[in-house]
């Protein structure tokens, strides 16, 4: 009686397209964040994937293609993430609701080392992918921001919308910040922001109206 035939040891699986597509695209925004896109090379990033320079040709054609996908999953990554968080938790007062926003980006930016780079060199190659991102977010928080305003007794209109975009663009300041020794307290930058931003407003409201009102 014949034994059925065993498969070979070593014999690699056969990874599914998907799949494939996962490890280009987390290759590919490690590569493009760390040497840029003229930089950067198919060879690398199939190494980086642990797949061949033809398997990665196949899936996306070509350097530029691939580099256009991992912005584009990384603004709705980006957008995902930062969007919940700013429509949700509805009971927050604004002071808490600004500060667990500040949080999140911080947050954002720790679990995906990669973003600011990534978006940084899509706005040198002109994709405007992380002004994109902006507009969409200043859209949710000026939403949820005005709500919590009128709490206050303050009506922003369309004043909240460069607020909100002025608050994007402090963190990722602070995010980038090379510090002279060791950085503070990831609290103490989110209390600072919050009271800078939250107090600063309030203070403009109650002692130069005017200021926002040309704005508005």
């Amino acid at each position: 009686m014949s034994m059925p035939r065993k498969r070979g040891p070593g014999r690699p699986r056969k990874v599914p397209v998907a799949e494939q597509r996962t490890l280009v695209l987390a290759a590919a925004s490690h590569v493009f964040a760390t040497n840029g896109v003229q930089g950067s090379t198919i060879e690398q990033i199939a190494r980086e994937a642990g797949l061949t320079r033809q398997a990665v040709y196949e899936l996306y054609g070509d350097k530029n293609a691939i580099f256009e996908a991992v912005v584009a999953q990384a603004e709705e990554d980006a957008y995902a993430a930062i969007a919940a968080a700013g429509a949700s938790d509805a009971e927050l007062d604004l002071k808490s609701w600004a500060r667990k926003n500040y949080a999140t980006l911080f947050e954002f930016v720790a679990s995906h080392p990669d973003a600011l780079a990534l978006f940084q060199e899509a706005e040198r190659a002109g994709n405007q992918a992380l002004s994109r991102l902006r507009q969409r977010l200043a859209r949710v928080y000026t939403d949820a921001s005005g709500q919590r305003w009128a709490a206050f007794g303050v009506e922003p209109g369309r004043a909240d919308t460069a607020l909100v975009t002025m608050y994007f663009a402090m963190v990722e300041s602070l995010v980038r910040l090379n510090w002279d020794g060791d950085p503070p307290d990831r609290d103490a930058l989110l209390d600072l922001l919050t009271e800078f931003t939250i107090g600063g407003v309030l203070r403009l409201y109650s002692q130069a109206p005017e200021v926002i009102a040309r704005v508005r």
